[in-house]
């Protein structure tokens, strides 16, 4: 049999869940995920292959209005994310916060454009079907959605139980064209270890902490090393400083007597250790960077530019 491989983006509002989706069709969790908006600040590469079928998937930012140079770098990811693909996954949610008599949201409304622009086909995934009550209610959702693009397929699921990602995953090798993979079999992601263990912090501060405090938020990793023990056993250090905006939130992140970022450190701790397979040490620190999501030396250094 020929090989053949599929780029494919995913694309959508903040919070609709393609990092989700993503992690369930590859069957392991490659990018981190919460409830707070904009948790993927940059584009994130998965890889799935089955047989002689790669689909290389590329999660990017929600897209949303910006609000600062980090803003606008996260909207830019998207519309990297949308070149030189073969296929774009537009996510959305079956049981949406705006009216439909309105029509699209602005951010959907861009999006679409913008397929229609680089006239790039779309899948549309309407995720989250296990929280209707009555599926009835996708009839009127997909009406809205396919009367402004024309998609090659629509697809219902729910990336919480996995229900319809199978389906999603036949429809996208529609695009594959041959061609050898980009991959070997086997590696699910291009992310840099350092990367991905930052990343496994920054998600604890994002579930652990409330309201604005985790949007100013950054993870610098400052010391990634495997060694042996004393006793002949291997073990991850990890050494972290976490960095927010402002010094009131860095008694929040601390939490008293340092209970806050204690508990941070033990949740990351068992997720590195899980992805490594050995034991892990994990020491953080935080400091105070004063408004540095329009600081665009920061944003480099951060790596998310």
């Amino acid at each position: 049999m020929e090989q053949r491989t599929a780029f494919v983006t995913m694309i959508g509002r903040p919070n609709v869940g393609k990092s989700s989706l993503m992690n369930r069709i590859l069957g392991q969790k490659v990018a981190i995920v919460s409830d707070k908006p904009q948790t993927t600040r940059t584009r994130i590469m998965g890889v799935y292959t089955r047989g002689d079928d790669q689909l290389v998937f590329i999660d990017t930012p929600g897209f949303h209005k910006p609000r600062n140079m980090l803003d606008r770098s996260m909207n830019k990811a998207v519309g990297d994310g949308m070149s030189d693909v073969d296929a774009a996954v537009l996510v959305v949610e079956a049981a949406p916060k705006f009216s439909l008599e309105n029509g699209l949201p602005p951010a959907e409304a861009e999006l679409i454009k913008e397929l229609k622009r680089r006239k790039l086909p779309a899948v549309l995934v309407i995720n989250k079907i296990d929280l209707l009550d009555k599926k009835e209610k996708l009839l009127s959702l997909i009406a809205l959605y396919t009367g402004e693009f024309d998609f090659s397929a629509v697809v219902p699921l729910s990336a919480k139980t996995g229900d319809g990602t199978d389906i999603l995953a036949d429809e996208l090798k529609k695009f594959s064209k041959p061609s050898p993979h980009f991959f070997p079999d086997g590696e699910v992601t291009d992310q840099p270890e350092k990367v991905m263990v930052a990343e496994m912090i920054r998600e604890k501060l994002l579930r652990l902490l409330d309201k604005e405090v985790p949007h100013g938020i950054a993870v610098d990793l400052e010391k990634f090393i495997e060694r042996d023990t004393a006793e002949g056993e291997p073990i991850i250090e990890v050494e972290a400083t976490v960095i927010c905006e402002k010094e009131s939130h860095k008694g929040i992140i601390i939490g008293k007597g340092g209970s806050m970022l204690k508990k941070v450190g033990t949740l990351a701790r068992r997720d590195i250790e899980d992805f490594f397979g050995i034991r892990a040490s994990v020491r953080l620190w935080v400091k105070v960077k004063e408004d540095w999501r329009n600081r665009q030396g920061l944003i480099h250094t951060f790596g998310l530019d």
